[in-house]
């Protein structure tokens, strides 16, 4: 009769420990998917429900690193990232929404793009690969990594961004109207860039996977 207790309480806990794990399954599943309001009420008419924004003057935020996300929010609160649009839309975020944002959408799926001259052996992928030794330009994929899904917390994901948005950004950091970078790195790298030598690497981002 003990034996037969203790096998039907190990049952018992056994279900519950079940339930508790498919519980927690369906609230990640449902976290991942139901955007918060943060995101349906600031952020999905410029971006997208999903982060992946149909407007290429627009970052996709999909598949983002969350520290990243979230630095950049309160850079644009802060003013420390200059951007009219962004800095009100940021400041009617507290604390809390923006690491909910962040988290929501580094866990959307990116959806990938194409790059429309700059494939395989072009001057986009140069640079991308190999930098540009003459100018001291290192390689993006040192730092963005070689399939451009960046280094977490210090550097963003690249791969698959919208040419227009990167290529503004890098003319942003050239003119130093964007300072937000660490130690003005790519302040320092995009100064060194051509206008055909960004529209390049940018143009090879895009498709980059």
């Amino acid at each position: 009769m003990e034996l037969y207790a203790m096998s039907g309480r190990n049952a018992f806990f056994i279900i519950i420990l079940s339930f508790l794990i498919s519980s927690t399954a369906i609230s990640e599943t449902i976290a991942q998917k139901t955007p918060p309001k943060s995101v349906a009420n600031v952020c999905a008419a410029c971006h997208g429900v999903d982060g992946n924004s149909a407007i290429s003057a627009n970052p996709k935020l999909s598949g983002q690193h969350p520290e990243y996300l979230y630095k950049q929010l309160t850079n644009f609160k802060s003013g420390a990232r200059a951007n009219a649009v962004m800095s009100g839309m940021a400041g009617m975020l507290s604390d809390a929404d923006m690491h909910l944002v962040a988290e929501y959408y580094s866990k959307q799926t990116l959806s990938l793009g194409q790059a429309k001259t700059n494939g395989s052996g072009s001057l986009g992928e140069k640079i991308y690969r190999a930098g540009i030794q003459a100018n001291a330009v290192p390689a993006c994929a040192s730092c963005h990594g070689p399939t451009g899904d960046g280094l977490p917390v210090k550097y963003p994901r690249l791969g698959g961004q919208h040419t227009e948005y990167v290529l503004n950004q890098l003319r942003q950091f050239r003119l130093g109207a964007r300072a937000n970078d660490e130690a003005k790195v790519m302040r320092t790298i995009a100064a060194k860039l051509t206008d055909q030598e960004m529209e390049a690497v940018a143009d090879y981002i895009q498709g980059l996977r």
